[in-house]
C-alpha cells in the first residue's frame, strides 16, 4: 500500500502575512540552493532556513467574491 505523506514547517509571520495570520506562516524556499540545503544538509545547517520570507519576495493576492 502506498501512502502520500507531507508536512510543512512554519515560522513567525512576516509583515505581509501578519494581518491575515499573526502567529505563523509556512517556510518558503525560493532558490535551488535553499531547496538542496533543506533536502540534504544536516539539521544544524538546514534549520537556518526556518525564517520568514522577506516581505519584498511575497505578493498578496486577494480574490474578489462575485456573489
Amino acid at each position: 500500500m502506498d501512502h502520500e505523506i507531507f508536512g510543512f514547517l512554519t515560522t513567525d509571520a512576516n509583515e505581509v502575512v501578519k494581518p491575515i495570520h499573526p502567529k505563523a506562516m509556512p517556510v518558503i524556499l525560493i532558490t535551488h540552493d535553499e531547496i538542496e540545503t533543506w533536502l540534504t544538509a544536516e539539521w544544524s545547517d538546514a534549520s537556518r532556513l526556518q525564517r520568514p520570507l522577506r516581505e519584498q519576495d511575497l505578493i498578496l493576492l486577494r480574490m474578489q467574491n462575485d456573489s
